[in-house]
């Protein structure tokens, strides 16, 4: 008897153990999944103790200390949402894995914020609302009210998993709080509609930009008879006037206006181009040895260009995207303590670098979320096409941060995509340099694999028309939704502290 309860006691303790174990299992796995909000919190604190540094003896330092802490978690907010357009396409393609994606789009969007951000910076801050009819103190609120609330609205829509603009939600945001502090009249309309066509035509803009280097590549090199001598002679070839134009643009970016001549940004890019080519040219003949002449093997001439796409890609989104997060901070930290708005000069080096890293920080501690539906949902893509989307939205988006508009990245990634996957649609039934290539590969039984039959690629290959409304809808909405939370936001903010 003594020993029959010596085993029911064992029995029971192994299983009170045993809970113990769940217990501990499951305290485990919840404080997993604390960590990344945690980090998060962690970053805001340093960016208000950064801030802090700058400002604690100057006028108006804790409502600075304060839009620090917003404008990081704003950036941080830009990061989740906005890596998909990164570094989707690359992703998509398995060009890369999701962490090399990660850490090159974080040191890109550093790179690229902190070296040329400034125009569209001076854009957000300054030219949406005329900061000369509103007193320096209600600019500030203002500002503060704009951050708040599209951080909360892109916070919002990175959880439901709809790739918003960020653009859209702090321009909207910055109309909303302008017009519910000092009505419409401090609002620039012709400011405005620059915006806004630029948002109409972006999109536009990167869809044809992608279709057409589609088509380049399909009929140099996809439907060529040796697909393999024809990617030796052009993937250099494209490297090259990527390199070249994103020094152009470098050139613009950081040679003192006016100092060198359009012609002589011309034959400088013309000349990294040479050099690239020169360079490039033996890695692509190596690389090529002993790959079978089959569409396939194209992937492994294109991971280079995608890769360098996905991280020029980082660079313009760092350069333009940044002004989101700090352009209502730069406001900030100028009317505080300021008798007047004017603006003037670049933003201060220690707000990019908020922006910056926090855009990094955000990206890394809550991308991956998004970068399936804009990689692989949309429209199927392989390499050549990541290639075409990649490189379409980096060029449009650098031409766009040259010019000072603070355009949507995600507008012109998507659009991007779009374009390339109906282009396929209209080239797989219209082509005819398509169409010979298969009858003589089937004439020659070379064929790789059938061809699928018209519902197969409809349901495979094609643009996903179930996307479409759905992201449309979600950009629609950002501008209208935005200006009436910050609007909201600031009358509460008004009420309590003014």
């Amino acid at each position: 008897m003594p020993q029959r309860n010596a085993v029911l006691t064992k029995r029971t303790l192994d299983k009170d153990l045993d809970k113990f174990t769940h217990v501990e299992d499951a305290a485990k796995h919840v404080s997993r999944r604390l960590v990344t909000p945690g980090l998060g919190l962690i970053f805001l604190g340093l960016a208000m103790l950064f801030a802090g540094v700058y400002v604690f003896d100057r006028p108006g330092a804790v409502l600075v200390i304060a839009a620090s802490a917003l404008a990081a978690y704003m950036a941080m907010n830009i990061g989740a949402n906005d890596v998909t357009n990164n570094v989707g396409a690359a992703v998509g393609a398995r060009a890369i894995t999701m962490k090399q994606a990660l850490i090159t789009a974080a040191i890109f969007e550093v790179l690229g914020a902190a070296i040329a951000g400034g125009e569209v910076v001076k854009t957000i801050s300054s030219s949406i609302i005329d900061t000369v009819q509103v007193p320096p103190a209600t600019l500030g609120w203002i500002m503060m009210a704009a951050l708040t609330a599209a951080a909360l609205w892109i916070n919002l829509a990175t959880w439901m998993k709809a790739p918003v603009s960020t653009t859209h939600a702090i321009v909207g945001a910055v109309i909303g709080a302008g017009f519910g502090a000092a009505g419409p009249e401090p609002v620039n309309w012709r400011i405005m509609l620059e915006i806004t066509a630029s948002w109409i035509t972006s999109p536009l803009i990167g869809g044809l930009i992608a279709a057409g280097l589609l088509y380049l590549v399909k009929t140099l090199i996809v439907y060529r008879e040796d697909k393999i001598a024809a990617a030796r002679q052009w993937v250099p070839v494209m490297i090259a006037v990527m390199a070249g134009g994103f020094t152009a643009y470098m050139v613009l970016q950081l040679a003192p206006q006016g100092r060198y001549s359009s012609l002589t940004i011309l034959l400088i890019g013309i000349g990294i181009g040479l050099v690239s080519w020169l360079v490039v040219r033996p890695l692509i003949l190596r690389q090529a040895e002993n790959l079978e002449n089959r569409n396939s093997s194209l992937r492994t001439l294109f991971h280079f260009p995608l890769i360098g796409s996905a991280a020029l890609l980082s660079f313009a989104h760092g350069a333009n995207d940044v002004s989101n997060a700090v352009g209502p901070l730069s406001a900030i930290v100028h009317s505080a303590g300021s008798a007047d708005n004017s603006m003037t000069g670049h933003p201060p080096l220690w707000v990019m670098l908020i922006g910056a890293l926090g855009i990094s920080v955000g990206l890394l501690l809550f991308g991956p979320r998004l970068i399936r539906l804009v990689g692989e949902e949309i429209t199927k893509l392989n390499p050549t096409r990541a290639y075409c989307v990649a490189l379409s939205t980096a060029f449009t988006v650098i031409f766009a941060s040259w010019l000072g508009l603070p355009v949507s990245t995600t507008h012109i990634a998507v659009g991007s995509v779009f374009g390339v996957g109906f282009f396929r649609e209209w080239y797989t039934r219209h082509s005819k340099r398509r169409i010979e290539f298969i009858r003589r590969k089937a004439e020659s039984f070379e064929i790789d694999e059938p061809e699928p039959n018209v519902h197969e690629a409809r349901r495979r290959y094609l643009v996903r028309r179930s996307h479409v409304m759905t992201i449309v809808a979600a950009w629609v909405i950002t501008v209208p939704v935005s200006a009436a939370l910050a609007a909201m936001i600031y009358w509460v903010m008004f009420a309590l502290f003014l």
